[in-house]
């Protein structure tokens, strides 16, 4: 007996009164919430809107469980449906007997419904899933370690796990320890998400990219694995069913990682909770954006070269233009205000006596003096009350004379 060995629980049930609590499920339901969790904060970080991964989750876990079954039971349908077999035993998914593969599959469809009425690619959502699926896969085989199940070949190595004689596979009775497979294959998930979780911050893999990464790296140790188990398998020219499915799925994610191209996809929702997906580095349109204040109002920015864009820079409101074409301000309250205070006054083409005409205490009692001549009045002599722009005075077709008369004014 090899006393350096991991033993293997007594038990995998707890009774809870007349509820049984599994281990085997609980370890299941444990990993799916870590799968959610992580698939949930790399989704935040791509725009979408808070537990999101909810609305997929409800619909991809029971596809996915679905999916395993109906995998494990096809694959190996002789454990329910050979004589002297109950097929009742079909149903009985506590006892053990899910095929990861049935699991992806049938998970992708609930996740691709998910997707289609929450208007989110899909591919998304998979290379969010991708480090989380398989910390849930490494979690979720400590399952097959408190059923006593899915172990290898004998072995006598220190970190060999104990199985009951009521566990052993048939031939193998006289051995007492073998290989943990269940845990070989738990340190290579962990290892996969850590794997995926560090190319992917590195590459920014999209387009579902990340996930057959994942898809990649884990059947490549999945091999391994599957060549160290003594349990019930149908075979193909010397190999297991799941290793040629193995190769298969390698080959093919493998392709999809070298060949497929294309950027991340971020989500932006709008005011009404409709989401739209954008290549991640460029800009989204204004139309798609909603203002940082959440008042649902789309953010403008004002063209260039306009009054508005000039307020926007100088951080004031503009100015609402006169409909008239005029200022409406009273002519003599504007009188007293210098002209060279106003921003689109042309300091080149002001009139040297434009600011003494603007100095006067009162526009009306320089204009009444009796000695100035009303047939030498113009009705542009003062750009600065006159005209809401000071280069209007420049449009005068005699500067110098329209100077002349304003000294005459005097």
């Amino acid at each position: 007996m090899n006393l350096a060995s991991i033993p293997s629980p007594s038990q995998s049930v707890v009774h809870l009164g007349p509820l049984p609590l599994r281990a085997y499920a609980l370890c299941i339901v444990v990993g799916i919430v870590l799968a959610c969790v992580i698939t949930e904060r790399r989704l935040r970080a791509r725009g979408a809107p808070v537990w999101t991964v909810l609305d997929i989750a409800v619909w991809a876990v029971p596809f996915g469980i679905v999916g395993a079954r109906v995998y494990h039971v096809i694959t190996d349908p002789e454990l329910y449906f050979a004589a002297g077999k109950d097929w009742v035993g079909a149903f009985k998914i506590w006892d053990g007997g899910l095929g990861i593969w049935g699991a992806v599959a049938g998970g992708a469809l609930g996740a691709w419904i998910a997707c289609r009425r929450r208007g989110l690619p899909l591919s998304v959502v998979a290379d969010a899933l991708a480090p989380g699926l398989p910390v849930a896969q490494a979690v979720g085989r400590w399952g097959n370690w408190f059923n006593q199940e899915l172990f290898g070949r004998p072995s006598n190595l220190p970190w060999a796990v104990q199985i009951d004689p009521e566990h052993r596979i048939i031939g193998y009775e006289q051995y007492a320890t073998y290989h943990p497979t269940f845990l070989y294959e738990c340190i290579w998930d962990l290892l996969v998400a850590l794997a995926v979780w560090l190319l992917d911050r590195k590459f920014r893999f999209g387009r579902g990219r990340a996930f057959a990464l994942y898809v990649a790296l884990y059947v490549f140790g999945r091999f391994w694995v599957e060549s160290l188990r003594i349990d019930h398998a149908n075979t193909f020219f010397g190999l297991r069913l799941n290793d040629w499915v193995s190769i298969l799925v390698f080959v093919a994610a493998v392709l999809y990682v070298l060949l497929v191209r294309g950027p991340r996809l971020n989500v932006l929702a709008d005011a009404d909770g409709k989401l739209t997906v954008v290549p991640e580095g460029t800009a989204a349109g204004a139309e798609t954006l909603v203002s940082a204040t959440g008042d649902g109002a789309a953010a403008r920015t004002a063209p260039p070269g306009t009054a508005d864009a000039d307020a926007d820079a100088a951080g004031s409101e503009p100015k609402a233009p006169d409909p008239g074409g005029t200022d409406t301000e009273d002519p003599d309250a504007g009188a007293g205000a210098p002209a060279t205070e106003r921003a689109d006054a042309d300091p080149a083409v002001e009139q040297p006596d434009a600011d003494a005409s603007a100095e006067q205490p009162d526009a009306e009692a320089a204009a009444e003096q009796p000695d100035a001549d009303p047939a030498t009045e113009h009705p542009d002599a003062d750009p600065a009350t006159e005209h809401p722009d000071a280069e209007a005075a420049a449009e005068q077709p005699d500067a110098e004379a329209a100077a002349e008369k304003s000294d005459s004014g005097k």
